[in-house]
């Protein structure tokens, strides 16, 4: 594959692996220094080069079966370790470290307000870590390589939601419940690529996407594929073992919201289809009816039972986690449809909520640091305090809700045209169930927002918004909306990915 693309030959070359390491390696003296500032700086800087080196493997994968292998310490797979980067995954890393830059940008005045002076030199450094992790996941060609990496962005991702304590106690408890139940879907997948490793005796994904035709109705394979989807089905909040992830969302510091609702469900979401359509097949009738009879009914079953709970939170944050089991339904549904379209759609509304939940907690979280409001009757009258901020809270609920012109609309069109090329008019119904339901669990804010005045004894000062929130914030709130109405770019990155996925992108 052609390197150079957008760096220099002799850094493109070793993209895949720098991209995972140099946020690694910053994490060290990140977590030396005292200074919160120089701390995020080097954080920052860490993100910006992640973000070159996935712009570079992006370019690099754009032609029709592009793939970029890399074998570390030149040990050649199935034996050595492989970095393996195509379509699929390198519209993925874009996403994860674009998010991380905005996130970061967005950090500095929100750390700073959330998180205690001798802690945040910690907290970036963690952060390095997670993004590490979820890098590597998303580019090792490894199946226990991809456990490590789970590990390594699950760990320090139980310690920055605990950093949100100093505001509410309730983090601990968050925090220790997504370890427990993150543990347990680590140990699930462990167990499954265990099977996989008895019964052909490799670990290299592309070793066993050959492997395992073979094995065709082999009992410890599919004891193996249920086991890790399972698993991963717990790493992406598959309903209902989300239990995790509304707590989690809920009480961690502002910032570690942000960027988790834009990355670490997605990125569990890629392995479930690095799996199912790679590895294995969606021609295995076993995997098939995974997903006819397991994936597609839990994905519908979220969609409409997680809007509903929505419907009755009181804080916002809680409101818009609901909401992300939900549109992980969606993303779900997409798979379970099992054709080239339903991933497509899958994948694009990965793209998009991203985009979607991003700008909404970025919001919040400039509510937060301006009002300190988390609760839906103390938005009363924002609108007209924090105009700018409202308005981008605003695109972003009528993202989710799926309003034309915007981002959500244009993958609820695409998943609704996979289904229907399916026949299954059920799940256009409970699309449209489960839209409907998102008109009235965001119509609870926004008309408090816009339309409810200030109460009396509420504060009536104009509080100033920092720049390095607004900043991120009007980017993310903009996506929502060019993207709505000039949808082909993303479109074409999902198609791309999706069509990486069915071509067997991890094949030799």
């Amino acid at each position: 594959m052609t390197v150079g693309q957008f760096l220099p030959a002799a850094l493109a070359a070793h993209a895949p692996v720098l991209l995972v390491a140099i946020p690694l390696i910053l994490s060290a003296p990140a977590a030396a220094l005292k200074s919160g500032r120089v701390s995020w700086g080097i954080a920052f800087a860490g993100a910006v080069a992640a973000l070159l080196f996935a712009i570079e493997l992006f370019l690099a994968t754009r032609g029709e079966g592009a793939v970029i292998s890399y074998a570390l310490g030149a040990w050649q797979p199935p034996v050595g370790i492989e970095f393996r980067v195509d379509a699929l995954n390198a519209a993925l890393l874009l996403l994860l470290t674009a998010s991380a830059v905005l996130a970061l940008i967005f950090a500095l005045p929100s750390v700073e307000d959330e998180i205690d002076k001798n802690k945040r030199a910690l907290f970036y450094s963690a952060f390095l870590v997670v993004l590490s992790g979820l890098a590597g996941v998303a580019t090792t060609g490894d199946a226990f390589n991809m456990f490590v990496f789970l590990e390594i962005s699950s760990i320090p991702t139980y310690a920055l939601i605990a950093m949100g304590a100093s505001h509410d106690r309730r983090a601990l408890t968050s925090s220790f419940n997504y370890l427990v139940m993150g543990t347990i879907g680590a140990t699930f997948f462990v167990i499954g690529v265990g099977f996989l490793y008895m019964a052909t005796g490799t670990l290299n994904m592309a070793d066993l996407a050959m492997r395992l035709p073979e094995l065709q109705g082999d009992r410890v394979v599919e004891i193996g594929f249920a086991f890790i989807l399972v698993g991963l089905g717990l790493k992406a909040a598959l309903f209902p073992l989300h239990l995790w992830l509304p707590g989690a969302y809920a009480y961690a510091p502002s910032f570690v919201t942000t960027f988790l609702a834009a990355t670490a469900t997605k990125v569990a979401f890629y392995a479930i289809i690095r799996f199912s359509f790679d590895v294995f097949s969606v021609g295995n009738g076993f995997v098939l009816n995974s997903f006819t009879y397991v994936i597609a009914p839990l994905a519908i079953a979220g969609m409409i039972i997680a809007s509903a709970q929505a419907l009755f939170q009181s804080d916002v944050r809680r409101l818009l986690a609901y909401s992300s089991v939900a549109q992980v339904g969606y993303m779900m549904l997409g798979l379970g449809i099992g054709t080239q379209a339903g991933v497509s759609a899958g994948v694009l509304h990965l793209i998009n909520h991203a985009m979607i939940k991003g700008a909404l907690f970025m919001a919040l979280g400039a509510f937060a640091i301006s009002y300190g409001v988390r609760r839906i009757e103390n938005f009363k009258g924002l609108g007209q305090a924090l105009p700018v901020t409202s308005a981008a809270f605003t695109a972003g609920a009528l993202s989710l809700i799926g309003v034309p012109f915007t981002v959500g609309f244009i993958s609820k069109f695409y998943l609704i045209q996979a289904a229907l090329q399916k026949g299954w008019t059920f799940a256009v119904v409970a699309i449209l169930i489960a839209s409907v339901l998102a008109v009235f669990y965001c119509y609870r804010v926004l008309v408090n927002l816009w339309v409810a005045p200030r109460p009396d004894g509420a504060s009536h000062a104009v509080q100033r918004v920092p720049m390095m929130i607004m900043a991120p914030l009007v980017v993310l709130a903009l996506m929502n909306l060019v993207f709505g109405v000039y949808a082909e770019p993303i479109v074409n990155m999902a198609e791309a990915a999706a069509a990486a996925a069915f071509n067997a992108g991890v094949a030799p």
